[in-house]
């Protein structure tokens, strides 16, 4: 498989929302949003896992919207809160209700230990691919021509250490969350750790 190989959706809704991601991210955020997309597209095709491509693209340019000073919040896991993002914006571009809570849930499930495939093939996707791309679990899933190529269009910047600070934080603040068990557990030193950074 080639990087020229993955299907890389072009509508007016995800080109929006890869400006909204653009607009808010940290240069390393938007790469990684990016990259988890592609390694998710990667592993899909490389294991014949239809998936929706449109929601799979805007599900990753917000999955860590929830991040930014501006839509952080107080009260509930940075992950629901960028489920919520999302459901605005993509009320904002049309989307019929169902839609809207589709993407709201790829986002939310992405913080889960799994999602069954055959439940939600893009939660599934985003779930493992950002767990490749920030903790380094299951990188040797990745395809080597696919991984090279990547990494070069979309390097990782200083993503290990901006989303260990990150994490700590919200683990910080909401320790009841995802974010916080996955510090108690040990994630900085996974994600200091990850081969993709080697």
């Amino acid at each position: 498989m080639r990087y020229d190989d993955l299907v890389i959706p072009d509508t007016s809704v995800c080109r929006a929302a890869l400006e909204v991601a653009t607009r808010y991210h940290t240069p390393s955020l938007l790469n990684h949003s990016i990259r988890a997309y592609l390694w998710a597209a990667a592993y899909a095709a490389e294991h014949g896992i239809a998936f929706d491509a449109e929601l799979l693209w805007v599900s990753a340019m917000l999955h860590d919207i929830g991040l930014a000073a501006e839509f952080d919040s107080h009260t509930v896991p940075y992950e629901e809160a960028g489920g919520h993002v999302a459901w605005a914006f993509c009320a904002g571009a049309g989307w019929p209700e169902e839609r809207r809570q589709r993407a709201a849930e790829v986002i939310v499930r992405h913080m889960w230990a799994e999602v069954p495939v055959e439940q939600d093939p893009e939660g599934h996707l985003l779930e493992l691919s950002t767990g490749m791309d920030i903790s380094g679990r299951h990188t040797d899933r990745i395809p080597g021509g696919v991984r090279q190529e990547v990494l070069r269009r979309y390097p990782r910047l200083e993503i290990a250490g901006e989303f260990a600070a990150c994490i700590a934080d919200q683990g910080a603040r909401k320790p009841d969350s995802f974010a916080g068990g996955f510090v108690r557990a040990g994630i900085a030193q996974r994600i200091a750790a990850n081969p993709l950074d080697r």
